[in-house]
């Protein structure tokens, strides 16, 4: 039973169902006698006890397709802005690369739904987005500009941003694979149909 009221929706808890079950060996304890001229302490002291053991209710946080493909195109679209703002900072082939995963990336955040419905698309696109670029990106800029250069840093940013193409465009292909056949499909039967 799913409601917004919290008493009624801790009422139906685990923690309530554990506390409750720790009060009811509290007066247990008390009818047998061991529980001595405090026995309402120790039943309101079970049932913290119980209460506090229980594992905390999950929370299962449903949001629309369209707000999360929204924020994550939000956050790409900062990162790729952040790193043009750099301008002479990074390396020169730097932010066309990170405009190229962006766009492959873009090309699947604009079908929410579909995306939605493919948990290990959505899951490669969330991490990419949300923690793969902006810590290649990151880690680069946090280097002093110097050290980065006689470290050669750039290269090693320059070849992360590849390997995340790579990444992008696996996730992409499977992504659209499907589209793609029924193209080809509609192709045969156009074909067959002349």
């Amino acid at each position: 039973m799913a409601t917004s009221n919290p008493v009624l929706r801790y009422l139906a808890s685990w923690k309530n169902l554990a506390g409750c079950t720790g009060g009811i060996i509290g007066l247990l304890l008390h009818f047998a006698g061991l529980a001595g001229s405090y026995w309402v302490l120790v039943v309101i002291g079970l049932y913290g006890v119980g209460a506090l053991a229980a594992p905390p209710e999950r929370i299962v946080l449903v949001t629309d397709p369209e707000e999360e493909a929204s924020q994550l195109r939000t956050e790409l679209d900062a990162l790729v802005e952040r790193v043009r703002g750099f301008g002479g900072r990074v390396p020169g082939e730097v932010a066309p690369k990170l405009a190229e995963i962006a766009e492959i990336l873009r090309g699947m955040l604009d079908r929410p739904r579909v995306l939605r419905a493919d948990p290990d698309a959505l899951h490669a696109v969330t991490r990419l987005v949300g923690t793969d670029l902006p810590l290649s990106v990151q880690t680069y800029l946090n280097l002093p500009w110097w050290y980065a250069v006689a470290r050669g840093s750039g290269a090693e940013l320059v070849r992360q941003l590849d390997l995340l193409r790579t990444d992008a465009v696996r996730v992409a292909e499977r992504f659209h694979a499907a589209d793609a056949q029924r193209q080809t499909d509609h192709t045969r039967y156009l074909e067959d149909r002349e």
